[in-house]
C-alpha cells in the first residue's frame, strides 16, 4: 500500500532525478552523480520511498563466478510513484518562496 512521503529538498532531487530516468532503472551511484547526494544521505531516502511504495528496486544478477563490477541494486518509480511524484515535486517547488520579479526560487539543489 503506498502511503504518503514528507518532501525535503534532498528527496525532491531524488524524486526528479528519478523522473527524467523514469522509462528505466538507476542504481545509486548514478543516482549520487545526477543528485550530488552522498550515499549517507541518498539510500536513506531510497529506503524511504521503498517503504512508502514510491520506489521498488531489485538486485542486479551477475555471474559470481567472472571477476568485475560488485553487483548493483536497481531502483526505479513504481506505478503510484510515476503518478504521484510530478505532482507532489510541483507543489513542493510552488511553496518556495518567491524571489524579486515574480519567480519561484528552485528548492536547494533542484535537478534543472
Amino acid at each position: 500500500m503506498a502511503m504518503s512521503v514528507r518532501l525535503s529538498p534532498a528527496t525532491v532531487k531524488v524524486l526528479q532525478a528519478m523522473m527524467k530516468a523514469a522509462a528505466s532503472r538507476s542504481y545509486g551511484y548514478s543516482l549520487m552523480r545526477a543528485t550530488g547526494l552522498r550515499s549517507g544521505s541518498l539510500y536513506p531516502i531510497l529506503e524511504r520511498l521503498e517503504n512508502a511504495g514510491w520506489v521498488e528496486s531489485e538486485w542486479a544478477t551477475i555471474d559470481e563466478q567472472k571477476p568485475g563490477r560488485p553487483p548493483r541494486r536497481y531502483y526505479c518509480l513504481t506505478t503510484f510513484g510515476k503518478e504521484s511524484a510530478p505532482r507532489e515535486v510541483y507543489q513542493y517547488l510552488r511553496k518556495v518562496e518567491p524571489v524579486p520579479g515574480g519567480k519561484r526560487r528552485p528548492a536547494w539543489g533542484a535537478v534543472q
